[in-house]
């Protein structure tokens, strides 16, 4: 049974003038060993890591769940929401204004799923006031499949199988569940999916912190195969370490699976790895 821990509470940060909400859950203890950035997916919420918080706090961490820019309390104030490099650059103002108040412990490791593993390589890209650890992404590829190329929305066009894969990978009741962690896709977020193989071969020499990339067995937006796999951790030529893990029974949305639990601690193990001397 996972120990008690501190319950993550609703909290807003102040990026450099933007207004982010997020979800914030501290350890039971008074330094955290590590802080966990952790950045929803396209079209959900920072609740998607609810499974995942406990785990964490329970293991000596805190995590600080971002709604990202033009999601949540800042969709308002960004109506278009922002490019992915505008998302880093804000997440590290957020990064700043968290450290001001809360102790981090030993630094930052950025965990993203989807389009916020896009922004979280986009973010250990760039410089921040912050230390960062390393980044931990899912869901995440090089090329997307030729059937992905028409992106079709979250909710609707026959995305079911590109955004689940079978659904018996799920508990029952998740597909109802969340809904309430759904939000509409900024427009400007959209537009830039077709530029990610070109973002990314960019992005990728300039990451200089470790970097875990985690594949579902079920994955359909990306196009896998070891050639491509290779093709896409060789570009991280500035990474002094790349792990590549593939996970059985998962669907793209691995956090509200069955293996949701298998795929946390493994990326638990990973940050122990960081803070290991």
């Amino acid at each position: 049974m996972t120990p008690p821990t501190t319950a993550a509470r609703p909290c807003t940060l102040n990026a450099a003038g933007i207004e982010l909400s997020a979800l914030l859950a501290l350890p039971d203890r008074a330094t955290p060993r590590a802080t966990v950035l952790a950045i929803h997916g396209r079209g959900m919420r920072a609740a998607y890591w609810n499974t995942f918080i406990p785990l964490a706090t329970a293991a000596g961490h805190a995590v600080l769940a971002v709604d990202r820019p033009g999601y949540g309390h800042s969709a308002h104030q960004l109506p278009d929401g922002q490019d992915l490099p505008g998302q880093a650059e804000t997440l590290h103002a957020a990064l700043k204004e968290h450290s001001a108040q809360y102790d981090t412990g030993a630094g930052i490791l950025l965990l993203g799923h989807s389009d916020g593993g896009k922004v979280a390589l986009h973010t250990a890209a760039t410089s921040g006031a912050v230390p960062l650890l390393g980044v931990d992404a899912s869901g995440v590829g090089h090329h997307y499949n030729p059937e992905a190329l028409h992106f079709p929305s979250t909710l609707g066009a026959g995305a079911t199988r590109l955004n689940w894969g079978p659904l018996h990978l799920y508990p029952p009741g998740t597909f109802q569940a969340s809904r309430t962690l759904l939000a509409p896709t900024p427009p400007r977020e959209a537009a830039e999916t077709l530029r990610w193989p070109a973002q990314y071969a960019d992005l990728a020499p300039r990451v200089r912190i470790p970097v875990r990339l985690t594949f579902a067995e079920h994955e359909a937006w990306w196009h896998l195969t070891d050639h491509t796999v290779a093709a896409m951790t060789a570009r991280l030529t500035g990474s002094p370490a790349v792990t590549v893990d593939h996970l059985p029974a998962s669907g793209h949305n691995i956090s509200l699976g069955h293996t949701a639990a298998t795929y946390h601690q493994r990326v638990l193990d990973f940050l122990d790895t960081l803070l290991t001397p």
